[in-house]
């Protein structure tokens, strides 16, 4: 019967994630602009305006970043960071990102590994793919594929690219081991791990971290530092680091996450 509420549970919140997500890119293509679908997962307005949340979504990519972006990528931003600048992409890698929403960090990466390089987005909302495929017709890039499903069982070859990245996402999944696992399946031997996400301090509990936030705010479903770091451990990745940027609500964090596969 607990693995039956569980289950029960876990649907749930992954159906309240995807819906909340889906109402955002409404927002942005202008199909959805009542009150209760113009706010984002991560907290920041889904609106026409680049008047953003400063802590979370476009307002968090530099001024150069942005200028290469469509505005409607832009605007259905809803992370905390700017993981392209953190995984350090290089020319020709094959670039993966997690929960690609309207196709923002796809579009720069696809950018930063140039012609002979990919870079790949998946999501599960019908929604944000059609959003993202259409910002890459905008942006006129050709080195990109946007593809249906879940980040805890990715539609990826084994050992298929050279680096994962996610913008606050990894914080909404409700099996998170279960991610990193796909996470090292479909990185190669020395592929590495750039991730933006929320992270609580280890002193917060589960309870304290659900006072502070919703689950579809990426407040009650962030994993503390340590238990983050140890869910790297466990699939298998190494040289784990975790860097705070800027706090989004008492005692969590938005924050770097990078790990690497051993070779």
């Amino acid at each position: 019967m607990a693995g039956d509420e569980t289950t029960t549970r876990d649907g749930g919140l992954r159906e309240q994630v995807r819906e909340r997500y889906a109402a955002a890119a409404q927002a942005v293509t202008g199909s959805a602009c009542d009150s209760d679908t113009t706010t984002s997962c991560c907290g920041g307005p889904a609106s026409a305006t680049l008047d953003l949340d400063p802590s979370f979504g476009g307002a968090l990519y530099d001024a150069e970043s942005a200028a290469e972006l469509p505005a409607e990528a832009l605007l259905a931003s809803l992370g905390c960071g700017n993981p392209t600048a953190v995984a350090e992409l290089r020319e020709g890698e094959r670039v993966l990102d997690l929960g690609s929403g309207g196709g923002i960090d796809v579009l720069l990466s696809a950018r930063r590994v140039g012609p002979t390089g990919y870079a790949y987005g998946v999501d599960m909302t019908v929604e944000m793919l059609e959003l993202a495929r259409a910002n890459a017709a905008r942006a006129g890039a050709e080195n990109v594929e946007f593809r249906q499903g879940t980040i805890e069982d990715l539609p990826m070859d084994d050992a298929s690219v050279d680096v994962v990245i996610s913008n606050c996402v990894v914080n909404l999944s409700t099996d998170k081991p279960a991610v990193l696992a796909e996470v090292f399946r479909v990185l190669v031997p020395g592929g590495r791990v750039g991730i933006s996400d929320v992270v609580a301090e280890d002193h917060l509990s589960p309870a304290d971290r659900a006072e502070r936030g919703s689950y579809v705010g990426c407040i009650a479903g962030a994993l503390s530092r340590t238990e983050y770091l140890d869910a790297l451990h466990a699939a298998g990745l190494t040289d784990a680091t975790i860097t705070s940027t800027h706090e989004v609500a008492p005692g969590l964090h938005a924050a770097t996450v990078q790990a690497t596969k051993p070779r």
